[in-house]
């Protein structure tokens, strides 16, 4: 079974389709709700009440906060400069580089086929396009589009814009 018995699961959490899912070595919070062909791997926490749609992939190293939307497609990840080899032609190895976090905070929203680069924040209740590619953190509230990724409005109700 695709998902590991590594896997902490809260309470009311749904996994549509738990056999075309691969989750393991993750926390997921209280009401989360995952979608098909989604992976979740080890040293990922996932707070409660978060929606998480079909074909994303979660990489380790990323941490999301509560009530977070993830559109279909989004892809993390936790290396600036990823190899298979070393210079000397050997396979690379876990000690061979480092994981970088990314944190998705309360509230946010990423749209879907975003890219979301490492060691990065995304801020509470800001929304990232769909399509976008996040190469720097993104402030509170803010709404941020296009590759690389910049700032087009923002969802705090006092100053809804948007280009």
């Amino acid at each position: 079974m695709p998902i590991a018995d590594t896997v902490f699961l809260g309470e009311n959490v749904v996994i549509y389709h738990p056999d075309l899912a691969n989750l393991y070595g993750c926390k997921i919070g209280d009401g989360t709700r995952v979608g098909t062909f989604v992976e979740i791997q080890s040293d990922v926490e996932i707070g409660a009440n978060c929606k998480i749609q079909s074909h994303c992939f979660i990489c380790s190293g990323v941490t999301i906060e509560d009530g977070v939307f993830v559109g279909h497609g989004v892809m993390f990840t936790n290396d600036r400069y990823p190899r298979a080899i070393n210079d000397d032609g050997s396979l690379q190895s876990a000690a061979d580089w480092t994981c970088l976090p990314t944190r998705v905070s309360k509230g946010a929203s990423i749209g879907s086929n975003a890219t979301i680069l490492p060691d990065l924040v995304i801020g509470q209740y800001a929304l990232v396009a769909a399509g976008a590619v996040v190469t720097r953190s993104v402030p509170d509230h803010a709404i941020v589009a296009g590759n690389p990724a910049r700032i087009v409005g923002s969802t705090s109700p006092s100053q809804r814009t948007s280009e």
